[in-house]
């Protein structure tokens, strides 16, 4: 991971905070209440808020005996996970005859006991600011518990796992899962010790891992691999969180999503100002990911997410070596190229080192059903002999060599000469290139 690649505090507060994300945003995102009220009209989807509590009276008043077995009672505004109460079950006791008879207390995600009284007392700390910044009056609510998810049981300690996804300009730059562990008790906040897993924003597997800041590769206490874990519904995950983001008029910030076991991908709350531990996790730099998008136009959030599974796909460069060693190639090649209605279609390449990319002939991208409106990510400035001009890009599928290659292609005309494709150096990463022809 190259420094200069990294996002510092101080730059990503003046250069992309500052300058990217309103008053109006910033407010939406400090309380987690008026992030719900915004995205429920917006359409994006949530948890169920059961009760607002505003004074005393309403805590008083509220019948806390007919609340759901499971719920989570939390402030407002409060910061990093503090003053959230997770009840997980309803406890209950048995008669003589050995029947369960419902009490009015419940067991939280870290098998403590409460009562009615405990969260009438809790709920009228959080009314005081107890947890709040500044210590300043604040709301309380009652909201639905979300539980694990099937696909992360196995690596989250009671607690429900989310996933940060940092979205700038309707693009999401990087993802994070964070799973809770027995330190953390059962929270998803890495400084009270969950850990941070990579995620490949173009497949939505987790690469790479971090606890306390130090890169792991097991579960901590077991033999289960970090790496690998597919996260379900990733197109849909990335697409919500794009979408929190035009809701919320914030240019940059950090969705945090959450799996509901049966409705899919929620917004759990927005943060104006992320934290850059994700970096880590993902062994890269936000820095250079951000200044990729930042003057692109982007129509919606499903351009958005095609653009950053283009830009920000992992490679595993390393992994393709391991796994199926160098292969040499040599400067004329037939690659086999996906078309739209997923046909393979063999057309002669060359391997070209001198440029960075790849570029193909628009009336083949035409012809593969590649190039057509909806289709085109961004368009690239480029400078030849013939003068200056904006070629679209596209996403393309190739096949070079019995190797798979998922990558961007330059749109250009290339009608009169040999070669109806170029693929550039970029996309030449575990080849060896024979001059012969």
């Amino acid at each position: 991971m190259k420094v200069s690649n990294i996002l510092g505090l101080n730059a990503r507060t003046q250069l992309f905070a500052y300058k990217y994300n309103t008053r109006r945003g910033k407010r939406i995102a400090d309380s987690k209440l008026q992030t719900a009220r915004i995205l429920k009209i917006a359409g994006v989807p949530i948890p169920e808020i059961y009760k607002k509590f505003r004074d005393p009276r309403d805590v008083i008043d509220f019948d806390w005996i007919n609340l759901p077995s499971s719920f989570a009672l939390k402030p407002s505004r409060g910061l990093g996970g503090e003053g959230i109460i997770v009840v997980k079950k309803r406890a209950f006791k048995k008669d003589s005859n050995k029947k369960e008879l419902e009490q009015s207390i419940w067991l939280t995600t870290q098998k403590t006991r409460v009562s009615i009284d405990d969260l009438k007392l809790h709920a009228l700390d959080i009314l005081e600011g107890a947890y709040s910044m500044g210590n300043v009056p604040d709301v309380a609510f009652i909201q639905e518990y979300i539980g694990r998810h099937k696909a992360f049981r196995k690596y989250a300690y009671r607690g429900t796992p989310d996933i940060r996804i940092i979205v700038f300009n309707k693009v999401p730059v990087m993802a994070m899962l964070r799973l809770p562990t027995k330190e953390s008790g059962g929270r998803a906040n890495l400084h009270q010790g969950a850990i941070g897993v990579g995620v490949d924003i173009a497949t939505g597997i987790t690469t790479k891992a971090i606890w306390h800041g130090r890169q792991i590769h097991l579960k901590p206490g077991t033999n289960r691999k970090l790496h690998g874990i597919k996260i379900p519904n990733w197109t849909l995950c990335l697409e919500t969180a794009v979408r929190a983001q035009i809701a919320s008029g914030l240019g940059f910030l950090g969705v945090d999503i959450v799996l509901h076991p049966e409705k899919g991908p929620m917004v759990l709350e927005m943060n104006a100002q992320p934290g850059l531990q994700i970096q880590l996790a993902n062994m890269g730099g936000l820095k250079k990911r951000l200044e990729r998008v930042e003057d692109l136009q982007v129509r919606d959030a499903e351009h958005g997410v095609k653009v950053a599974k283009a830009l920000f796909a992992e490679r595993f460069a390393d992994r393709v070596k391991a796994e199926e060693g160098i292969k040499t190639i040599h400067i004329r090649e037939v690659v086999k190229i996906m078309s739209s209605d997923k046909k393979m279609v063999e057309v002669k390449a060359k391997i070209d080192t001198g440029a960075w990319g790849t570029s193909i002939d628009r009336e083949l991208a035409k012809d593969l059903g590649l190039y057509k409106k909806g289709e085109v990510l961004w368009y690239k400035k480029s400078v030849s002999a013939l003068g200056s001009e904006k070629r679209p890009v596209i996403n393309i599928i190739f096949w070079l060599s019995g190797r798979r290659i998922v990558t961007t292609a330059t749109i250009a005309n290339r009608e009169n000469l040999t070669y109806k494709i170029i693929i550039g150096k970029s996309d030449l990463t575990g080849f060896l290139i024979n001059p012969e022809m």
